[in-house]
């Protein structure tokens, strides 16, 4: 004894030492806890495997052993899970490469792919691209199942491995007898399978008909199953397009009886003590085919002398929160549709016809109740001050775009008191706000759009470029004021706001871009943080130049999706600190939203956001709409390219100007010049050679014929199969289409090697 402490010997050599021991309470355990081991998990980021979990210890010897049964009781115990390759995770956190479970909720609009809302996901639910294998159908929007969520390249990316059991999933296409059975053909280009259809599964339906058939349980051979649940019509039919379009994504069209009758039985709302505007010279500017006027507008000069040269606007839209109530039957209907949808034969409304055609449309000569927003800006378009105020106006006039641009240009005569009352003011403010969204640097993106104009007969008659004129801008900057109108009153007042949501492009898709832009001899600036005024130049330069249309649709394809969401992010394209949609409560389920927070705001009457209970969950409305929205646009693309095959399919064999608007190793994405019809060339129609695909430049080139095709390539084509069933074109290319490669390009090198 040394010291009062016991003799200590070493080990390994068994020799006595007189070191002092570390007291028991203050040694530290080498056995690891199950709240370490947790803790450790919750402070990594990705799963991590036992070596990695050892070092965040600090666990050596004994107390590695100790962490392998520790490890296994935890599993057992459900505190945690074991993933790919023995990386662990808490229980409940999800992570990249797990197979977790997945709520389809739309499709992007630009290639028509599925968009997954992965669940179970600690913190926010990522949105991913879904991989959907051959033989596998394309879930609907709202169906549910498993994939493996990876992040991959900038963006998460799920494949499917199963779908859920307890949900019916659908597939629109055209039946066919095929022995003692049927066979289903689907009309959604995306699903490489088809399905066959027992004879008790056929119902009433006729060969050659388009049906929605649901998906049955998976044999273990042979083609997957399906019945037919609804007889569409058959192809061809004027009406075929944009019905394959709405059953195929899933959009409601029937309502519900209890909608319907609350409709029929509403009344025109009482003037009471609305703000009395029907001695205005209010009036509506739409489209020539619109049937539902939400919005009407006016202008005068302001009279107040500490504001030369400024102007007094009125935006008054139709208040569908006095006929609609949170929580109703029309409330809950309106919520599931999310939208309304356009398409060029039909409309599938948000609210029932009642409502959205007549009372609540702002027509001519009639009294209607509105929420109005009054507006003073200055000369240079800034906004000065507004208020918010429950109306009855009588809309003066409907103009249509056309028209109103005719009065303004001096080519349509019209009575002295429109142009000195109406048109002259309205012009006026639209320049003060023009010059007003230029200094802010906001996108202005030139989309070329396609009208589709139908015969008596319900077919294709004309598809005509959409004019874009000073009157469409003009209804477009009224409403931007009076949405960022919307959103600052409900934020100072500090109540739930659905803003409009426009994040700043991703990084990754920025430097896409840019090489795409540096391939055309344009330049992005480089930076960290991206602004408007960046793609603006590029925009500018691009003007006047035959790749004009490219540069513009490959800025639009950078940009991030617009949302829908309680918390306020600004929106980048407009340029905006805050911004919420409060012009279209006929169509826009997010705009009656935040027509009841405004009611509420500034205690303006019945139908408010408070008046009804609690407050809804803004978060999973947010998530709806923004699904629904997506839906709606999916499925009005898809009928437009129907509507274009169809006007195609007796074209056959025509040669086309296009132009390169995509090169994939697979083949060349075209652009038709005349009707802005897309396509694919298919690599294996090119000539005959191996053919390089140069990923970053977005360049296909031939390694022996010396025969290169780059992204915005003027071309000639020749229109080789119109597949009517999927709304698909096949084209293939003149030989004067190629272009020599430039000098030291990948041909040269890889024909010396």
């Amino acid at each position: 004894m040394a010291g009062g402490f016991p003799q200590l010997r070493c080990a390994r050599c068994r020799t006595g030492s007189n070191l002092v021991p570390v007291p028991r309470a203050s040694r530290p355990d080498p056995r690891p806890t199950a709240d370490a081991v947790l803790e450790a998990l919750a402070r990594s980021p990705v799963p991590v495997d036992k070596r990695r979990l050892v070092k965040q210890l600090g666990l050596k010897g004994d107390g590695r052993r100790a962490l392998n049964h520790l490890l296994r009781d935890m599993a057992r115990d459900g505190r945690i899970a074991f993933v790919g390759e023995g990386r662990i995770v808490r229980a409940g956190a999800r992570s990249s490469g797990d197979s977790i479970p997945f709520e389809i909720v739309g499709t992007d609009v630009e290639d028509g792919t599925m968009l997954a809302k992965a669940l179970e996901w600690t913190g926010p639910s990522p949105l991913a691209r879904l991989r959907v294998a051959q033989g596998h159908p394309v879930p609907a929007v709202g169906a549910h199942g498993i994939g493996k969520f990876e992040f991959v390249d900038g963006e998460w990316v799920a494949t499917l491995v199963r779908l859920a059991e307890r949900v019916a999933e659908r597939v629109v296409g055209r039946i066919e007898k095929a022995g003692t059975g049927w066979r289903l053909s689907p009309t959604d280009r995306r699903v490489k399978t088809e399905f066959a259809i027992d004879a008790d599964g056929i119902g009433e339906a006729q060969p050659g008909e388009l049906v929605l058939a649901e998906v049955q349980p998976q044999r273990r051979l042979g083609l997957p199953r399906a019945k037919v649940v609804e007889r569409i019509g058959r192809l061809g039919d004027p009406r075929s397009a944009s019905l394959i379009a709405i059953h195929a994504q899933g959009i409601p069209t029937v309502f519900p009886e209890g909608a319907l009758a609350q409709a029929q039985r509403a009344r025109p709302a009482p003037v009471g003590e609305r703000e009395d505007l029907r001695g205005l010279p209010i009036v509506t500017i739409d489209g020539a085919d619109a049937r539902d006027f939400d919005d009407a507008v006016m202008a005068e000069p302001d009279g107040d002398p500490a504001n030369p040269g400024g102007w007094k606007l009125i935006v008054a839209i139709a208040d569908v929160a006095w006929y609609v109530r949170p929580g109703d039957a029309l409330d809950r209907s309106a919520y599931e549709r999310g939208n309304s949808c356009y398409f060029p034969d039909r409309v599938v409304p948000m609210l029932p016809e009642r409502l959205s055609n007549d009372l609540c449309s702002l027509r001519p000569d009639e009294d209607r109740p509105t929420l109005a927003v009054h507006i003073v800006i200055d000369k240079s378009g800034t906004k000065r001050s507004h208020r918010f105020a429950r109306a009855v106006i009588r809309s003066a006039q409907r103009f249509t775009y056309e028209r109103i641009q005719a009065i303004a240009d001096g080519h349509e005569k019209a009575p002295g008191w429109i142009m000195e009352k109406v048109v002259g003011p309205l012009y006026g403010a639209y320049k003060a706000l023009l010059a007003a969204r230029l200094a802010r640097g906001a996108l202005d993106i030139d989309v070329e759009e396609r009208k589709v104009e139908l015969g008596a007969d319900g077919k294709v008659a004309k598809i005509a470029p959409r004019a874009r004129i000073d009157s469409h801008r003009l209804i477009e900057e009224f409403m931007i004021l009076a949405n960022v109108c919307a959103a600052e009153t409900l934020e100072r007042k500090r109540l739930p706001c659905m803003y409009r949501v426009h994040e700043p492009p991703a990084a990754d898709r920025v430097e896409a871009l840019r090489e795409i832009l540096d391939g055309l001899g344009l330049r992005l600036a480089r930076g960290a943080a991206m602004r408007p005024h960046d793609f603006v130049r590029v925009l500018d330069w691009a003007k006047g130049a035959p790749h004009h249309h490219l540069v513009n649709q490959m800025v639009l394809r950078s940009q991030s999706l617009a949302v829908y969401s309680p918390t306020n992010q600004g929106h980048f394209g407009l340029s905006l600190a805050r911004y919420a949609h409060f012009t279209s409560p006929i169509r826009r389920y997010a705009d009656l939203l935040v027509h009841r927070g405004l009611i509420s705001a500034d205690s303006l009457g019945e139908g408010g956001l408070m008046q009804a209970g609690p407050v809804p969950d803004f978060v999973d409305a947010g998530d709806h709409i923004s699904a629904t929205e997506r839906r709606a646009v999916a499925a009005e693309r898809d009928a437009m390219a129907r509507y274009i095959a169809a006007y195609l399919e007796d074209r056959q064999g025509a040669v086309f100007p296009a132009r390169i608007s995509g090169v994939q190793k697979f083949g060349l994405f075209i652009t038709l010049d005349e009707i802005g019809a897309d396509g694919l060339v298919p690599v294996r129609s090119l000539p005959h050679d191996y053919y390089h695909f140069d990923e970053r430049r977005h360049v296909l080139s031939g390694s022996r014929n010396g025969k290169v095709y780059t992204l915005g390539q003027a071309v000639e084509v020749r229109l080789r199969e119109v597949d009517a069933l999927t709304g698909s074109l096949s084209f293939e290319l003149m030989e004067t289409g190629a272009a020599r490669p430039p000098r030291g390009s990948f041909r040269r090198g890889r024909h010396k090697r």
